[in-house]
Formats: C-alpha cells, sequence, structure tokens
C-alpha cells in the first residue's frame, strides 16, 4: 500500500530515501555546509501590525545574544536567513532585519505566497520587491553584470504551480520569471509530506522550465564537478528528506526527516548524523555535504526554541562533535554562501573559500 500517496510523495522517491550516504574519502576532512532557511512571516496566523512588530523586534533584540560566542570550524558565529514574504512588507519590520544583516550575522532573501497568478504580474512582484529590499534596505547582493540577484522559497511549497488543483500558484513559467528577474537559487523543496515534493530529493540539480506545463524542478541536471549547468537551468539546493528509523509513530512506521525545525522538534547532534546521511551534495565532491533546513522563525513556539537554550545546545554539540572527530569541519553559511560553495564544488575545489561577510563583520 502507498500510504504516502494521499499526500503526493511519489513512490519512486522512497527507494531513494532508504539508500545510505555515498562513501567518501576517508583521509580527507568531511566539509558540513550549514544554512537555515527560515520561511520568516511575521503577520501569520493573520497577526495583528503591533503583534508582527513584536516578532520581528525580538528577532533583533534576542538574535545576536542567542549566538553570542559560538562558532563554526572557520570561527565564523551562526547566521540567518530571513527569506521574507513580498506579500507581507513593511518598511520597518525590513529595517530591523537589516540590523541583524549589518552586524555579519544573517541575510534577507525572497519568499512568496502568490495564488491565480500570471506571469507578468509575479515578475513585477519580484522586481519590486528585490529593488526596495535592496535600495530601500541595503539587502541582496549584485551579480558581476550588476543585477540584483536573489534566492527563493516558494509559499506554500507550491513552486510552479506543482499543486494538482492549481492554488497557491498559478504560473507555469515560473522557473523561467524567478530565472529572468536574478534568482540565484530556489531552496523551496522538501515539501514532504506535502504533496508538492519532487521526485527527485536530497539532491542539487538544475531544473530546466517547461514554460507551458506545471512542476518542471520534479528532475534535472544533478550539479557535478566540471559539468557545465544547462544554460536555462535554475539552481535547485534541497534540504534532506529520509527516513528516520529511531522515531517512530506507533511504535511501527519511522517518521519522516524533514529537516523543519520546530518547537516540538528542535536541532540535535542525532539529527544532525541523520542530515548527513541524506548525502546532499555535488557529484564527484563526496566531502563536501550541504545541509539545507528550514523553519517559520516568527512563530512564536519556533521562536523560543531558536533563540533559547535548544538551539544554543545544539550548536554546542557540533563543536564537541568537532573537537572528538579532527576529520569533520562544520560551517554555518547563509544560503548565498551555499549556492557559492555549490559553484566551488561545481569548478573542483577541494578545499571551501568562504567570502568576508559582505556586511564586514563577523
Amino acid at each position: 500500500m502507498n500510504f504516502w500517496q494521499p499526500k503526493g510523495l511519489p513512490w519512486q522517491s522512497l527507494a531513494t530515501l532508504a539508500r545510505p550516504t555515498a562513501p567518501r574519502e576517508r583521509d580527507r576532512p568531511l566539509h558540513v555546509f550549514l544554512c537555515l532557511a527560515d520561511h520568516f512571516e511575521p503577520k501569520r496566523g493573520g497577526a495583528p501590525a503591533h503583534l508582527a512588530q513584536d516578532r520581528v523586534a525580538r528577532w533583533r533584540h534576542d538574535y545576536p545574544r542567542s549566538v553570542a560566542g559560538l562558532a563554526d570550524s572557520a570561527g565564523r558565529s551562526p547566521r540567518h536567513t530571513f527569506f521574507y514574504p513580498a506579500e507581507e512588507y513593511e518598511p520597518d519590520y525590513l529595517d530591523l532585519l537589516a540590523e541583524i544583516c549589518r552586524q555579519g550575522l544573517g541575510e534577507v532573501e525572497v519568499h512568496l505566497h502568490h495564488n491565480d497568478d500570471t506571469s507578468d504580474h509575479l515578475r513585477t512582484t519580484l522586481v519590486e520587491f528585490k529593488e526596495a529590499l535592496h535600495h530601500r534596505h541595503g539587502l541582496l547582493s549584485r551579480d558581476a553584470h550588476g543585477e540584483i540577484t536573489y534566492g527563493f522559497i516558494h509559499g506554500n511549497w507550491a513552486l510552479d504551480n506543482s499543486r494538482r488543483d492549481g492554488r497557491w500558484c498559478g504560473v507555469n513559467d515560473e522557473l523561467t520569471v524567478l530565472r529572468e528577474t536574478g534568482c540565484y537559487a530556489d531552496f523551496t523543496m522538501p515539501s514532504a509530506p506535502e504533496e508538492c515534493q519532487t521526485s527527485t530529493v536530497n539532491a542539487i540539480y538544475y531544473a530546466s522550465d517547461d514554460r507551458l506545463r506545471p512542476k518542471s524542478h520534479d528532475r534535472g541536471q544533478t550539479a557535478a564537478v566540471h559539468r557545465p549547468p544547462p544554460s536555462e537551468g535554475l539552481l535547485m539546493i534541497q534540504g534532506p528528506l529520509l527516513f528516520d528509523w529511531r522515531s517512530r509513530k506507533w511504535a511501527l512506521l519511522p517518521r519522516l526527516e524533514n529537516g523543519e525545525l520546530h518547537g516540538g522538534r528542535p536541532p540535535s547532534i542525532d539529527r544532525f548524523w541523520l542530515w548527513l546521511r541524506a548525502g546532499v551534495t555535488v557529484e564527484g565532491q563526496l566531502d563536501w555535504r550541504f545541509v539545507k533546513l528550514h523553519t517559520h522563525g516568527a512563530h512564536e513556539a519556533n521562536t523560543a526554541m531558536l533563540l533559547g537554550e535548544p538551539m544554543r545546545r545544539f550548536h554546542e554539540s557540533l563543536a564537541e562533535a568537532a573537537r572528538r572527530d579532527e576529520s569533520l569541519r562544520y560551517y554555518y553559511v547563509s544560503a548565498r554562501e551555499m549556492a557559492d560553495l555549490v559553484h566551488q564544488a561545481e569548478q573542483g575545489a577541494l578545499e571551501p573559500v568562504l567570502a568576508e561577510s559582505r556586511f564586514g563583520i563577523h
């Protein structure tokens, strides 16, 4: 019986979830890149203005203190990537998040919830929002051609009109619109157990758009060392998706590990080993592992976990694991830095080069 099918996880994904991690070169260090992609929604749940403001202000006040004294294998502090929803734009909220970014503790990228949209309207929405983030708040970066670029997470997981009922998007050529408006990578997946989950799991790959059909990102060309990406491909960076046999529902079925952090399931060192087992990497560079996690950090229960003792314990457990195993090196990276590291791996780099924070502070 396909007990996943009602939620839409394809049968072909199940075999992939069960595969062990590919072997790596044991005489080399294992470099692990950790990115926390926050679907940061201050107005979540229809919050009134004063509550939404308080949610953002708490992050501005408490986040720098919550990570004080913590450092990864390169001596860099944790950093948080706030994927802020374009439809919730409030200049005052972005000013507060920009203050966190100017301390070198994170970056802001683009999130969007939309429904029954059109390609032209979507294009206008994305361009206007990225320009506001950059020109008004000093956020986002420009590429070598001077274009403002951004990372993206789709609201309700419905990237490229991937829901069967067509809700929460409406744009079959969304990947094209994203790429043409400066999106450097998408970080939406995984969405399991929701129906928008792709057949491709635990992967970094390039999706080429079929402009007339939905869910073009279901499959694509795997990112690989010395393999040029397709000319019209959009980089897709997925988080881990696999079964957790140590945690079972009804003492029988394994729980699904999808990299989500929330108040009822904080990060732990045991989950960290599972994330590594997912083996998300660039083909041919097995000594580098990419761990993209996700959360909804403006929700109070999650905020308390992320800014409190559970998250700090996780950071301290990571440091202890690295002290015990000299081959383990872990790095806190933003979404933009993770994409840059993917490109370094594609070029055959053996040692990662972590760029200086563009805000100049660590």
